[in-house]
């Protein structure tokens, strides 16, 4: 899939060359896959505005804080 959103919205570390995870929102795709995730490895999930928009709030929520505590303590 090309990229049509030339400038991602988020880059998710950024602290490297090694192609951080990214987030774009591409208006000319199709509802149900509007938001897109990239990952360092070419991989992508698209989704819909909404799901991405239950995503973030289950987050706010605490529902991710498990993975983050895990991560910093290593």
């Amino acid at each position: 899939m090309p990229d049509t959103t030339p400038e991602p919205i988020a880059t998710f570390c950024g602290k490297c060359d090694c192609g951080c995870p990214q987030l774009f929102v591409d208006a000319d795709a199709p509802e149900d896959r509007r938001v897109r995730l990239t990952d360092d490895f070419g991989q992508q999930v698209q989704m819909s505005e909404e799901q991405f928009a239950d995503l973030v709030a289950q987050a706010k929520a605490g529902a991710l804080d498990r993975f983050t505590v895990a991560t910093a303590s290593r």
